[in-house]
């Protein structure tokens, strides 16, 4: 069946390479993103980069607050998609919505399903010390990510990868597979495949609890957490009742209690942990901006040398 309406449904920077390949190569009639939310400092309303895409290349914008309002169903029924295309909305779809796109609603998922369902799978991913991940295409239903399966593209997790690294090797893997996919819809040529629920994760929503490190667990667990927060929330630990954000780390060799600073070289600071000990090699102190630990050390080396800990 030739596509001839696709309505395009995403938010943030992740989507926007799908809604261009698609915007390249189909006729994209409306696209649908969240409402302009505070940012920054100032808590100044912006745009969603997929907004931004969408009125730069002229293609109607809708923000509803919540898509499953009668409103919203009946406008979309108005529309007409042969398909609807969901890429890091941030909202869920009413199974209304999931049956007005005669070929159905397809969503790119940023990992290799079943493995991590849910809204921060490459965070995860990386948490979690997965060796490979990637992206799914699948046919949504009203589950939460557990629609049968269409294409998969693997990548590799390298030991430092970070989640930021590994979400623009994503975002670009994701479009290519987003057209290989529409294009065998088109055809008729879409396979299918189901999920097995039995080898499935929750990436869980990040939060203050789950970014802060805990020095008992192993250097390597640490390492993984670290760099799986970076470049956002960012993970975090307390010195001296002062918050810090730690943004890059080694592991390394050396016993001690877990959280203790055991040694300062020129380039970092070696902690403890619950299994081996781990260099902080990038921080932040409070109200101050990421730094070379190296930069750190230099004005505070008599405090880091007092037999101080993490916590």
């Amino acid at each position: 069946m030739p596509i001839k309406n696709i309505v395009f449904m995403g938010t943030p920077e992740f989507a926007v390479p799908c809604l261009d390949i698609l915007n390249q190569h189909y006729n994209v009639t409306a696209v649908y993103t969240q409402p302009d939310r505070p940012k920054g400092r100032g808590q100044k309303l912006a745009m969603s980069p997929v907004k931004e895409y969408a009125l730069k290349h002229n293609l109607p914008v809708y923000q509803p607050e919540k898509i499953k309002t009668p409103e919203c169903v009946a406008k979309l029924r108005e529309l007409k998609p042969d398909l609807i295309i969901v890429v890091a909305f941030g909202q869920i779809l009413s199974k209304e919505i999931l049956d007005i796109p005669p070929l159905s609603c397809v969503n790119v998922h940023g990992s290799l399903l079943p493995r991590w369902r849910g809204a921060a799978p490459i965070h995860w991913s990386i948490i979690s010390g997965d060796k490979e991940t990637g992206i799914t295409t699948m046919y949504m239903d009203v589950g939460l990510d557990t629609g049968d399966m269409i294409l998969k593209a693997t990548t590799e997790i390298t030991p430092d990868m970070t989640t930021a690294q590994l979400h623009d090797k994503l975002m670009v893997q994701g479009a290519d597979l987003l057209l290989q996919t529409v294009q065998l819809i088109e055809e008729n040529k879409a396979p299918r495949e189901k999920q097995d629920d039995n080898l499935s994760c929750y990436a869980k929503m990040l939060n203050n609890n789950n970014c802060r490190i805990d020095w008992t667990k192993s250097a390597q667990d640490i390492h993984n957490l670290v760099r799986g927060l970076n470049s956002w929330p960012v993970a975090y630990t307390t010195l001296n009742n002062k918050k810090f954000k730690i943004w890059q780390t080694r592991v390394t060799t050396g016993t001690g209690n877990p959280g203790q600073i055991i040694k300062l070289t020129k380039q970092s600071i070696i902690v403890a942990t619950g299994e081996g000990a781990i260099e902080l090699l990038e921080i932040q102190p409070p109200n101050k901006a990421k730094m070379p630990a190296s930069s750190y050390i230099n004005g505070h080396k008599q405090e880091l040398e007092n037999n101080v800990s993490f916590i």
